[in-house]
């Protein structure tokens, strides 16, 4: 598991105080893309020429609302590892670690030059492989 405190700000809310809905996305990525930079892979996963990483379903589940001031926690699993795709779990908690909402992602390796999917590269699949529950 890899773990993420983050304070709700009031540019994340709606006009109630709540976390708009959405941004549980953008904060999800931010999570997403601190594990992957945790991997130290030796090469820019973000702007590789070689492939893309492309989220290809997700899913949000909300449980309770998250207000404005909040500090939260996200720990992310990764869910299932094959060959060319991985699936993300975020469980986001508020500081009483209540469970406010539950975030899939998954997402699949395809090469920039054909567009077809191709294998995980070998140092990010043993980072995945280190977070696999």
């Amino acid at each position: 598991m890899f773990s993420y405190n983050r304070k709700i700000n009031f540019y994340d809310c709606d006009p109630a105080g709540i976390l708009f809905y959405a941004r549980v996305y953008e904060i999800c990525h931010a999570v997403y893309e601190a594990m992957i930079e945790s991997f130290d892979i030796g090469e820019d996963y973000w702007n590789s020429p070689a492939f893309i990483v492309p989220v290809i379903n997700s899913e949000a589940f909300y449980h309770r609302p998250v207000k404005y001031g909040e500090e939260i926690t996200i720990e992310i699993n990764v869910k299932q590892l094959k060959a060319a795709s991985f699936e993300l779990s975020y469980l986001v908690k508020n500081s009483r670690g209540e469970k406010c909402v539950v975030v899939k992602t998954v997402h699949v390796f395809v090469s920039k030059e054909s567009m077809k999917k191709i294998n995980i590269i070998d140092n990010v699949y043993k980072g995945l492989e280190k977070h696999l529950v």
